[in-house]
């Protein structure tokens, strides 16, 4: 066996030969020019890379906090805390070097004498070189892969090549690095040397996604990085780069025996002084010393999905997430950014839509039914949502959801809402005012859409008058009046309309199967169904339609971020859409007052509102599709609006029916309508966020729009 090992010994001998010869040529050469390099290039990016590393911007973890400034929800691929040097306790700092680097502060970044060591090492054939590594060096190496790269299989293959080439580039960044940084501390070597010490100690991973000792000393053992004693610190020095070998939450036998063989190491280079008898019983009475960690290892959730109130908070959270990218801000500076994101979520009004949907709609007897609602705070500058609830708790768990469901393009109907955009249209081509008689025949074929290949047909559900205001259908919904309406402003103009109004992703929807967006397919068809809203809605969307209306026509994005700051606290500008004003604000009042009597009595929320007692003036609009396979609400005061929206969510859609809330086939009648779930939700929520606001009257009426 020993004439079979000779070989192969001798050939890792030869190579740490190489690797020695390259790393101490590395030594003699000079830090200026390009020479030991191939080119005056290669000279630079060493240069490049050292800058680099001097200034270490790390990955940081990125807070999101809700409008009264408490933290709902991180985002990171690496938790770190970063630590100055002052807060670090010098038992961690001693331990580390005493360990890992000995001669630290001797040598000038790379080690003639370790060097030697690990010939001596991979002399006998069992390939350890870790010796030829100091401090400086592996703090590159972790830069390069937890810093540059992403922490990944590939990042680490590169940034620990055992090639000479490799080798040669980082002993001469860290011969640059250490030459950097002393002359920044104005020559001031042991300076310049515990700069590189606490940045190894802020990007070294320990474990469990936990990075630097700030977060290791927190996480581990519920304590700060100055306060850490020498049996902790130990132990977070068997952890730094091994982690995935060792986990003492797990395996505590394991980790203090570890933690143990490191004191001992400690005590044989000599941190515990020269008195050998004295370092001796201190060692001992460290080992002794009980782990400390612990009892469970936890570390902030990164993401939407998780404990504490992200069951209630995750939608808000996830279309948060999705709106700071389509703001121009990359998911990778999210992660990575340490930014403090400061959101307009009013905790308040999250909890009370989420018991209000619930209420309605009990996630554990309505199986297989979606009560979302979504609310917006209108505003001629910023639409700020405060609220994205829904009856299901966000998540992966039995029973909660991970759809975005208040604020997605659901592929379910809001119903008769939709005649509000037709209303607007016609009020835009003075078409009809609020107050002009509407026909109303209780059933309707059209000369002007088509169902296919034949006529058109609409039939009222109910008696109504023939002829009613617009004001008056408006609040009793019956469909002939706004067929006919619509045939007179055309399906292009109604379309248009509530993609200003602020339907501007339902419109561009495209459906499962579908090329051509949802908006589009209606203009195409001249379908005349798009009045009755059968197709995919936004319940976000809906809501932000009512805010529209209540500022006046003043469209604004729908936007969860009241401010981002970067790591230093600097403001990080996003690319948000500018205000809009789509319709004239005298038009907009017109319909607001065309939509107030949808609670009073005769209209369809009427009975809603009070059984909830409710007294403020709102606009608001009911809406059913066909089969009761979704209903819906949307309403406003001047000082919020909202939307609700119920629907059958599950693979096999079906018809909702009440007494109980359940789902019941497939049925034309005996199905619930906006006025029985959506339209309850919705005044159960808004009187909790209306507690203590003044009562507030909806602006008036324009005569050119009556």
């Amino acid at each position: 066996m020993r004439v079979g090992r000779r070989p192969v010994a001798t050939v890792k001998l030869v190579g740490l030969v190489l690797t020695a010869g390259v790393l101490v040529a590395a030594l003699l050469l000079p830090l200026v020019g390009g020479l030991g390099l191939a080119t005056n290039r290669a000279s630079d990016l060493v240069e490049q890379t050292s800058g680099e590393l001097a200034k270490a911007d790390l990955p940081l973890m990125t807070t999101v906090l809700d409008n009264a400034g408490t933290p709902i929800a991180y985002f990171y691929d690496q938790y770190r805390l970063p630590t100055p040097s002052e807060q670090i306790s010098k038992a961690m700092k001693v331990a580390l070097v005493s360990v890992e680097d000995k001669r630290f502060y001797e040598h000038n970044g790379v080690d003639p004498k370790g060097i030697g060591r690990a010939l001596v090492k991979g002399s006998s054939g069992d390939g350890m070189t870790q010796g030829a590594s100091t401090l400086t060096q592996q703090y590159i190496k972790n830069y390069l892969v937890y810093a540059i790269g992403n922490g990944d299989r590939e990042s680490f293959k590169k940034a620990t090549k055992q090639t000479p080439g490799r080798k040669l580039k980082e002993a001469r960044i860290a011969l640059d690095l250490e030459q950097r940084l002393t002359q920044e501390a104005g020559g001031d070597k042991r300076r310049a040397k515990d700069q590189i010490l606490t940045s190894y100690l802020n990007i070294v991973p320990f474990g469990n996604s936990i990075f630097g000792v700030g977060a290791a000393a927190r996480t581990y053992f519920n304590t700060t990085p100055d306060k850490l004693t020498v049996p902790q610190a130990a132990l977070l020095v068997a952890l730094a780069n091994k982690p995935i070998l060792l986990d003492p939450g797990e395996s505590r036998d394991e980790a203090k025996k570890r933690r143990n063989t490191l004191i001992d190491t400690m005590q044989a280079n000599g941190a515990f002084g020269e008195d050998k008898a004295k370092a001796e019983q201190d060692a001992n009475r460290y080992k002794e010393s009980d782990l400390g960690v612990t009892d469970k290892v936890t570390r902030p959730q990164s993401g939407c999905i998780g404990a504490g109130n992200l069951p209630v908070d995750g939608y808000f959270c996830s279309y948060l997430f999705d709106y700071l990218q389509k703001s121009g801000l990359p998911k990778d500076r999210i992660m990575r950014g340490g930014l403090t994101i400061k959101t307009t979520l009013d905790r308040r009004a999250n909890d009370a839509a989420h018991q209000a949907a619930a209420r309605q709609a009990p996630p554990d007897t309505a199986e297989g039914i979606a009560n979302a609602m979504a609310v917006v705070q209108p505003g001629g500058e910023r639409h700020k949502v405060i609220a994205l609830a829904a009856n299901k708790e966000f998540g992966n768990e039995a029973g909660q959801s991970a759809w975005e469901l208040p604020s997605m393009v659901t592929n379910f109907g809001a119903g008769s809402i939709y005649k509000v955009f037709t209303s607007a249209a016609a009020l835009e081509q003075h078409a009809s005012g609020i107050l002009q008689q509407l026909d109303n025949p209780q059933e309707h074929v059209s000369s002007v859409f088509k169902n296919g290949t034949r006529p058109y047909k609409v039939t009222n559900f109910g008696h109504y008058p023939d002829k009613m205001t617009m004001q008056d259908a408006l609040a009793q919904s019956p469909n002939t009046a706004f067929i006919k309406l619509e045939e007179k402003v055309g399906v292009r103009a109604a379309v248009d309309m509530a993609a200003k109004l602020g339907m501007r992703e339902t419109t561009q929807y495209k459906a499962p199967g579908q090329d051509t967006p949802l908006g589009e397919r209606f203009k195409r068809d001249n379908s005349g169904s798009f009045t009755l809203g059968p197709d995919a809605t936004s319940v976000l969307e809906l809501a932000n339609v009512a805010a529209t209306l209540m500022s006046g026509g003043k469209w604004c994005p729908p936007t969860p971020v009241v401010q981002v700051l970067d790591r230093d606290n600097r403001p990080v500008q996003l690319n948000e859409p500018a205000c809009e004003q789509v319709v004239p604000t005298e038009l907009a009042n017109t319909l607001v007052q065309g939509m107030s009597k949808d609670d009073k009595p005769g209209g369809t929320s009427s009975g809603a509102a009070g059984a909830a007692g409710w007294d403020r003036p709102i606009l608001g609009k009911t809406g059913t599709t066909e089969t009761s396979q979704s209903v819906a609400f949307m309403a406003a005061t001047p000082q919020y609006a909202g939307a609700v929206m119920t629907f059958s969510d599950g693979g096999n859609p079906q018809t909702i029916c009440p007494g109980p809330l359940r789902l019941c086939g497939n049925r034309s009648q005996g199905g619930v309508t906006g006025g029985h779930v959506a339209a309850p939700t919705w005044f159960d929520a808004m009187k909790v966020i209306h507690q203590g606001l003044p009562v507030q009257q909806l602006p008036p009426a324009d005569p050119r729009y009556s």
